[in-house]
């Protein structure tokens, strides 16, 4: 489940930035102490300068037990990296900066991952030059009401296409349970993204372990719940 950066892609716990930052904190603290493995920083009405703190705070939460990278910013990503803060890598979407100069200014051993959930997308990613992308993020898997405004579900057989199709590891998100986890394992995703049911949890450390759990299972089981 690691990337070519050999990052641990398993568990992703993305930001909810209608979480009070302190109390994110917290949460983070917890998620990655329970076994999340990435933590993406998403807040996509916060200005740069927000992000550049919020990211500098939470690479200290963070300590290097797990990856910290940022949703769409290079620009802060370079600005954290260059106020002292440890910043893996960035997360990417369609409408970003091409990965191809997120990798030339992050360097070879950043983690950059990028939004595919089309062929169209499956062929960009394939011309792109070999250590461009270490992962996919591939969704929605289903409805979700963290991002609104998402693509039509793919559900866990579109996923399983999607990952059929590239050789690139495929981290699905949109929706997840820990319950979905095994069938999703069977149709190839490398790992897991989760918002609310990580940030929304009454225990978020705990809910961080099912998922790790899950996650960590025989792999015969992840066949069998797909069937």
């Amino acid at each position: 489940m690691s990337g070519a950066t050999g990052h641990d892609l398993s568990l992703h716990l993305v930001t909810d930035e209608r979480v009070p930052f302190p109390l994110l904190c917290e949460i983070v603290d917890a998620a990655v102490a329970g076994g999340a493995s990435v933590v993406q920083l998403r807040a996509k009405a916060s200005t740069a300068r927000e992000l550049i703190a919020q990211t500098v705070a939470l690479s200290d939460v963070v300590a290097a037990r797990a990856a910290l990278v940022v949703d769409d910013r290079l620009d802060v990503v370079l600005a954290a990296r260059d106020a002292g803060a440890r910043v893996d890598g960035i997360h990417l979407g369609q409408s970003d900066v091409p990965p191809q100069t997120a990798r030339a200014l992050l360097g070879a051993d950043a983690l950059v991952g990028w939004t595919a959930n089309t062929p169209a997308h499956l062929a960009a990613a394939a011309e792109m030059p070999a250590g461009t992308l270490d992962y996919l993020g591939v969704g929605v898997i289903r409805p979700t009401a963290t991002k609104p405004d998402h693509p039509e579900p793919l559900g866990i057989g579109g996923c399983a296409r999607i990952a059929a199709a590239t050789a690139l590891p495929c981290v699905a998100i949109g929706g997840v349970t820990p319950a979905d986890v095994p069938a999703l394992r069977a149709a190839g995703a490398a790992g897991v993204a989760v918002v609310s049911a990580i940030c929304a949890a009454a225990d978020p450390g705990a809910a961080a372990g099912v998922f790790a759990a899950a996650l960590t299972g025989p792999a015969e089981h992840a066949a069998e719940a797909a069937r």
